[in-house]
């Protein structure tokens, strides 16, 4: 709601600083108005945020840091809790038996480039891991597009060079990882051919948007075409696709796609053809194997905190909820075990019922958005099954630009990237893209929830 209040104190300085700025700047342009004119934008057009988040050099750096360790964590699951065992990983995680085949073969050729996304909460006191995910399958490739859009707005642009703030590129650093995973495939004499690819059922509905990422691709000497796997033709063992030999696959398929025995068959030439080293595949499909929210509920399990030092313990203790797979017993949040169902129906408003493998938000319950009755049976029906149970956390307002001077209270989704440190500085991260709802009880900040998406400047 837009409000002429004096903004209140909260997590953002910088956010109350550009408040102010605005209504001493008496501006009333549109701040997003380049955005139409941009066709990368265009899902966007009339979804974007009347200004920018903010994160202090402080406070982006240290969640970078956090973010590393906590991936790092992720990949020493297999060897920390399974004795080296990825297929034991995977099923503990929820993949069947063909997810489980294809997910791990592959997994042990070559680096695994840390690449990802972590969507977090602030809650007043500091961020909150709700997800992170380990993918090349990454939404928000536009990310630096909106900063550039927003930047054209002369108030914000004088705001950014008066507090020295910046924003990385997101896809250059995405790019960036492509280039350090797959060197072996990337050729020295031509641009390279990278396909961006999706199942035949997923294209018909994202293919629009990853033919606009392969236009993008463009920008940093990059021939990039954007299909499905059914258009792949394998001559000589080496896909093709609309008469092109491919270099590298930027894959947006996902575990649960290759539940679906047509999309598995359609995988199975091209997983093949990575193993000839005759493509490059980014990210391998292994990285799926980390970025789930079951192998989140095994670094919070009580029972492995013996595995962790006292450095990644506090890392964990710091950024991770509460949360925990779906059994008859488990540990609260105070380490005493306890009947977890019982637990979990006594704390319905405190807790978010969510499945490991599925994306984008799909499946996930927040139990303060149902009656008691559909908590108690979408509980039950969980046990034993690919779910986790989540402590709510509760996202800190922050200032925005409301419109006449005025200032909008939004409560926001950080989507923060992370990349190699040592391939795209800043402490590997690689931009923030953040998605805000007026409502504070909303169950996801998305925007299938009606959120609204806006960029991330930082430093200062």
């Amino acid at each position: 709601m837009t409000t002429t209040r004096p903004p209140v104190l909260g997590r953002s300085p910088l956010g109350r600083a550009y408040v102010e700025h605005l209504a001493a700047s008496g501006s009333t342009q549109v701040p997003t108005a380049a955005a139409g004119d941009s066709a990368v934008l265009e899902p966007y057009r009339d979804r974007l945020t009347d200004g920018p988040a903010f994160l202090s050099t402080t406070e982006c750096h240290g969640l970078a840091r956090d973010l590393r360790t906590v991936y790092d964590l992720l990949r020493a699951l297999p060897e920390r809790v399974f004795d080296g065992n990825l297929t034991a990983l995977a099923e503990a995680v929820g993949m069947d038996a063909r997810q489980t085949a294809l997910i791990t073969r592959g997994a042990h050729a070559g680096s695994l480039a840390p690449l990802g996304r972590a969507d977090l909460y602030h809650d007043g006191t500091g961020f909150r891991l709700l997800e992170f995910n380990i993918t090349s399958a990454l939404g928000g490739f536009e990310a630096a597009d909106i900063n550039r859009a927003m930047l054209a707005y002369p108030p914000l642009r004088e705001f950014v060079t008066r507090h020295g703030l910046r924003y990385p590129d997101t896809l250059d650093c995405i790019v960036r990882m492509m280039y350090a995973e797959c060197a072996a495939m990337i050729p020295t004499d031509r641009p390279p051919v990278v396909a961006v690819v999706d199942t035949t059922e997923n294209f018909a509905i994202v293919g629009s948007r990853l033919e606009v990422l392969a236009d993008m691709l463009g920008r940093y000497g990059i021939e990039g075409v954007g299909c499905h796997l059914g258009q792949f033709t394998y001559p000589g063992g080496r896909p093709r696709v609309a008469g092109r030999a491919v270099d590298v696959v930027l894959r947006y398929f996902l575990p649960e796609d290759l539940s679906d025995p047509a999309a598995a068959a359609q995988v199975e030439p091209l997983l093949a053809a990575a193993e000839r080293e005759q493509v490059g595949l980014f990210s391998r499909l292994d990285a799926e194997l980390y970025g789930n929210k079951g192998t989140l509920a095994m670094l919070s399990d009580d029972r492995h905190r013996g595995l962790f030092d006292a450095g990644e313990l506090a890392c964990l203790d710091r950024i991770l909820p509460w949360t925990r797979h779906v059994r008859a017993r488990g540990t609260d949040a105070e380490g005493a075990e306890v009947d977890l169902l019982a637990y979990g129906r006594a704390r319905q408003d405190e807790l978010v019922l969510k499945p490991t493998l599925l994306h984008g938000g799909n499946g996930v319950l927040p139990g303060w958005t149902v009656d008691g009755a559909e908590w108690r049976a979408r509980l039950d029906s969980a046990l034993d099954g690919p779910f986790v149970l989540q402590r709510r956390v509760r996202p800190t307002a922050e200032p925005f630009p409301g419109g006449a001077g005025g200032r909008q209270d939004l409560y926001l989704n950080w989507g923060v990237y992370l990349a190699d440190g040592d391939v795209v500085g800043e402490d590997g991260y690689a931009g923030c893209l953040v998605r805000g709802s007026a409502d504070p009880g909303v169950g996801v900040v998305s925007m299938a929830g009606g959120a609204r998406i806006g960029c991330t400047f930082h430093g200062g």
